[in-house]
C-alpha cells in the first residue's frame, strides 16, 4: 500500500501542468520540467491538485516514485532547489569564469575547470570559499553538488576539502610519535 502515492500534489497559482500519455510537463516561474511516466501510472487533475493513480497493487513502488518526481517538479518550478558547499583548506578557492565555467583551486598542481550545465546556477561568495548550486531540477542540482564534492572529498585527518554546508565530519587522530 503506497501512502506516498495516495497524497495529492498541490498546484500553486502560476503553475501550468500539461498531461500527456507518457509524460507530464510542468511549467512555472522558474522554468519548465518534463517528467516521464511509466505506462502503469497515470495522473488525474482535480481542482487545484493532481492525483497519481495505479492500475495494479503490484505497482505501489512506481506509484510513490512518480508522485514524488512530479511533486519535486512542481516545487522546482515554483521555489527551486539549492545546495550549499564550503571549501576548506589553505589556498583552496573557487571562482566563476563567465556564466558556465567554474575554476577551482583545490591543492592540485593545476586548477580544475568545471563546466556548469544549462539550467543550473552556481554562485561564489566574496571570500571564494562558499558555493551555492541552485536550479529547478532537484536531480541535476544534487548531482552537480555531489560531483563538486567528489573533486576533493573532506579529509578525515585534516578536515580539508569540499563539503556540504552543515556536514558533520569525524576527525581521526593521526599517528602518535614513536616512544
Amino acid at each position: 500500500m503506497s501512502r506516498i502515492g495516495r497524497k495529492p500534489i498541490p498546484l500553486p497559482a502560476g503553475v501550468k501542468v500539461e498531461l500527456q500519455p507518457q509524460s507530464v510537463q510542468v511549467q512555472g516561474p522558474k522554468g519548465t520540467l518534463r517528467v516521464p511516466l511509466p505506462a502503469l501510472i497515470r495522473l488525474r487533475r482535480e481542482e487545484s491538485h493532481l492525483l497519481a493513480l495505479r492500475e495494479r497493487p503490484q505497482d505501489a513502488a512506481l506509484h510513490g516514485l512518480v508522485r514524488s518526481l512530479v511533486a519535486n517538479a512542481v516545487t522546482g518550478v515554483t521555489q527551486g532547489f539549492r545546495k550549499e558547499l564550503d571549501i576548506v583548506g589553505v589556498g583552496f578557492r573557487a571562482e566563476l569564469k563567465g556564466k558556465n565555467m567554474l575554476v577551482l583551486s583545490l591543492g592540485f598542481s593545476h586548477p580544475i575547470e568545471f563546466p556548469i550545465p544549462p539550467g543550473i546556477e552556481v554562485t561564489v561568495d566574496a571570500r571564494q570559499t562558499h558555493l551555492t548550486v541552485s536550479g529547478a531540477d532537484r536531480q541535476k542540482v544534487g548531482q552537480l553538488a555531489a560531483n563538486l564534492r567528489a573533486l576533493r572529498p573532506p579529509d578525515p585527518y585534516k578536515n580539508k576539502g569540499v563539503r556540504y554546508t552543515g556536514e558533520r565530519l569525524k576527525k581521526k587522530v593521526g599517528k602518535t610519535g614513536a616512544k
